[in-house]
């Protein structure tokens, strides 16, 4: 299907924008060969319980579960790469026409890509923090001995390292999620890339911008809940789509 009207009216509706935000989720890493979490056959909760391996009271209770699954996770995340899809938001931030990227993402992929405002609501794998005295340090310095050998790190005080990211359980980072909120109250087009919407509250973010009155484009392989409200739909492949946007602005 080649969406050209489709694409043609997204970018009008990015060219007219003041302020235009984006959302990505899992989607859009797909094709730097990180797994989504809930695709028929492949997503990561087909193989694993997430309130097994990926709750904070599975990690306080026995951080090795934890540990021994996200090693293959951070071996990947730590291999990928940018895709045409990062490449195409870092792009139209850069020409101005983006504002910000508010991403469900734990890869850093979108910093990769030259993308400079980015709010990750579901944290990062750049710092961990100790869970006892609170002490954080760079993933970098405990990285190859722990994450990706499957050891659990400890804190100088004998505490757990808990890696940054959210876990099932978990409140989401309060300074960035009020940080995404403002970009989404105050936008004029939010562009929602690669996510089913699914994993609330960070999934409410595109919702809020339609509320405050904020036109909306959705570039998903899947019908999402958010189709019915978008002035453009389109069930296509981020990687393809977002550069032949890039291309017609």
């Amino acid at each position: 299907m080649s969406w050209e009207n489709e694409i043609q009216r997204a970018a009008e509706l990015i060219r007219d924008a003041r302020h235009a935000v984006a959302f990505t989720g899992a989607g859009h890493s797909t094709a730097s060969g990180i797994p989504d979490f809930r695709s028929p056959g492949s997503g990561l909760w087909e193989r694993h319980n997430p309130m097994l391996v990926a709750s904070i009271w599975a990690f306080r209770l026995n951080p090795k579960t934890f540990f021994d699954w996200i090693q293959p996770l951070a071996q990947t995340l730590l291999d990928a790469r940018p895709n045409p899809a990062h490449i195409a938001l870092a792009n139209m931030e850069a020409k101005g026409y983006l504002k910000a990227i508010v991403t469900q993402n734990i890869d850093n992929l979108h910093q990769k890509a030259g993308s400079q405002r980015v709010f990750e609501l579901h944290g990062h794998l750049r710092a961990a923090t100790c869970i006892r005295c609170y002490t954080e340090v760079p993933v970098d310095s405990m990285m190859e001995e722990t994450i990706l050998k499957g050891k659990v790190p400890h804190c100088e005080c004998g505490g757990v390292l808990k890696p940054n990211v959210i876990l099932f359980g978990e409140q989401l980072p309060i300074q960035v999620l009020n940080a995404a909120m403002y970009e989404a109250r105050h936008s004029d087009l939010i562009v929602v890339a690669g996510s089913s919407l699914e994993v609330t509250p960070a999934a409410d973010i595109p919702f809020l911008a339609m509320d405050s009155g904020a036109r909306g484009i959705i570039v998903n392989f899947q019908p999402t809940a958010f189709d019915r409200r978008a002035d453009v739909v389109i069930h296509g492949d981020v990687t393809e789509v977002l550069p032949r946007i890039v291309e017609a602005l």
